[in-house]
């Protein structure tokens, strides 16, 4: 029982002392927030230890006359020790409900600003419903880029506001107002960028006065409160001031060169969509966008037709040259092209979209054109699997193939890979900026022919996301179309391959894939290899005077049979 009660009394003296200790630490974190001296704490708790609680509240209780400033700080704190430090902590615009305010909303608009610019990210590799945009979206998504960058810097340098940082926002404020002025004033621009490209760079207009607007009135509170508790405004600013402000007024200039850049693609863009198409446009998909169809010669449904399918860029911008010539020698009667979805004078569609996809947007424009054909297709390059599937679709319509150094199904996984993918994702982001167009434009005397078909239009943003709808779905959906078409595909269709030398030289699965292309009919015409040839035969006088006559071969064959 003695042992008991000892352990009881010990326990007693170890509760009070450590009360004792906490009281003791609660005072201290006490004159620390209202400015006491260890003095006044070993005067008072000395005097009264079990008052210290009554004491601390009486202390921290805010008085009757404090406003939202003298809040934080704890009653009479600047009259009863004196003015603060300028770089006392104490001394902040946070001090001020205003402030606070403004931040937080800062905060929820940089989330609604995120949730935006993730949902223009998305679209670029799977639309959602309802954002479908007829250009490449990578416009809207720079907007949304500037919108979030200026948010995050504003809130990264909350507190330190600065003049220059000031200017810089009313300047990026200014340029996306042109901006605006410019998308909804013309309207090949207005139509492709739509409601998603509308609200883009009106948000992020928004953005850049909204910013301006905070810096204002942080620099008023800061101000303000250096006047309250410290007695003056102060003009100097700490080496952590002065290195956030430069750090600032970098970051905000960085995005003044951007949209500066923005504006003078979108002004040479304005002037892009003066060239009138050479033939009509045709709503395709649900009217969701439009794509160009163009044909040359009398009709003759006695006849065939030459149909071109593009490789890797706009027929207009060389393949439909040689076709032209060919024509013009009576050689063919007829013939038409079509711009495949962001080639060209045609509309970027949804994606998805593989080849099977942009074979049926083209036999719905030539419906709505009234092309029936008969046709020869004639294709290039990746056009090759296009037309393939094509015809395999339209099988008793097309009476000859002309094969031109295009791809097999086999090595779709070349344009299909990872890293492809990647780097034409890239590309279409920073072709907004238009540093290789605007150089052209300016320095090369680039024309508006040569950025929309020539050979400048790989740079297009429009082909570039073209290619990368194409190279997301090469491996799968195409590939699975190709392979179906390849058995639907009948073989007595007359067939002709023409082949570039110098890739069937340096590329032994290329030549391979070739020959095999040459085995798809029973009726082959020909298979040629061109010595010398690049990739783009007909740039060569001997593929050139090849492809004619072969051709000629494939457009006549209903007459000869029929002789």
């Amino acid at each position: 029982m003695q042992s008991l009660a000892e352990d009881m009394v010990t326990d007693l003296i170890d509760s009070k002392i450590n009360g004792l200790r906490a009281e003791a630490c609660v005072w201290l974190q006490a004159m620390r927030v209202i400015g006491g001296t260890y003095d006044d704490f070993s005067a008072h708790y000395s005097h009264s230890p079990g008052a210290s609680t009554r004491m601390l509240h009486r202390q921290l209780s805010y008085d009757t006359n404090a406003d939202e400033r003298s809040r934080l700080l704890g009653p009479g704190r600047a009259a009863r020790f004196g003015p603060l430090d300028p770089a006392d902590p104490a001394v902040s615009p946070y001090n001020l409900w205003t402030v606070r305010g403004l931040r937080w909303m800062t905060i929820v608009l940089l989330y609604a600003s995120v949730v935006w610019w993730v949902l223009l990210l998305i679209s670029a590799f799977v639309t959602p419903p309802g954002m479908n945009s007829r250009g490449s979206g990578f416009y809207e998504f720079a907007y949304s880029t500037i919108a979030v960058a200026m948010l995050i810097v504003t809130l990264l340098f909350f507190a330190t506001p600065s003049r220059a940082e000031q200017y810089s926002c009313l300047v990026i404020s200014f340029l996306l107002f042109v901006d605006a002025i410019i998308i909804l004033a013309v309207e090949g621009i207005r139509v492709e960028a739509g409601w998603v490209g509308i609200t883009s760079v009106v948000w992020a207009m928004a953005m850049s006065g909204w910013v301006v607007l905070c810096d204002r009135i942080v620099e008023y509170g800061k101000a303000e409160e250096e006047e309250r508790l410290t007695g003056r405004h102060e003009t100097k600013r700490t080496l952590r001031e002065w290195s956030a402000v430069f750090t600032s007024t970098i970051l905000t200039f960085l995005l003044i060169g951007v949209t500066a850049l923005l504006t003078l693609t979108l002004i040479m863009t304005a002037h892009d969509t003066s060239l009138t198409p050479f033939g009509s446009r045709y709503y395709v998909d649900g009217e969701k966008y439009q794509v160009h169809v163009f044909c040359e010669g009398n009709k003759n449904v006695s006849e065939n037709t030459v149909l071109l399918e593009a490789g890797e860029y706009p027929v207009e911008g060389g393949m439909e040259g040689w076709v032209f010539d060919t024509y013009n020698n009576g050689s063919i009667g007829r013939y038409c092209y079509w711009d495949r979805p962001g080639f060209g004078f045609s509309d970027n569609a949804p994606s998805p979209l593989s080849a099977g996809m942009a074979a049926d947007a083209l036999s719905e424009a030539l419906a709505k054109a009234g092309e029936t054909g008969p046709w020869v297709l004639v294709s290039h390059g990746v056009g090759g699997i296009y037309s393939r599937i094509f015809a395999s679709r339209h099988a008793a319509e097309v009476h000859g193939f002309l094969l031109i150094d295009t791809l097999h199904e086999a090595l779709l996984y070349r344009i299909g890979s990872p890293g492809r993918g990647f780097k034409l994702w890239v590309r279409g982001v920073i072709s907004p900026v238009g540093f290789d167009r605007l150089w052209g434009w300016m320095f090369k005397r680039d024309t508006r022919e040569d950025r929309i078909f020539g050979s400048a239009a790989y740079q297009n943003g429009k082909l570039i996301k073209a290619k990368l709808q194409e190279a997301l779905v090469a491996t799968t959906y195409t590939n699975n179309e190709i392979k179906t078409a390849k058995v639907i595909l009948p073989r007595d269709v007359p067939l002709a391959v023409v082949s570039s030398g110098e890739r069937a030289k340096n590329d032994l699965r290329w030549y391979e894939a070739q020959r095999d292309l040459s085995g798809l009919s029973d009726k082959l015409v020909g298979w040629d290899i061109v010595d010398h040839a690049p990739h783009e035969v007909w740039r060569t006088f001997e593929g050139r005077k090849v492809l004619e006559t072969r051709l000629k071969q494939l457009v006549n064959g209903k007459k000869n049979r029929e002789l």
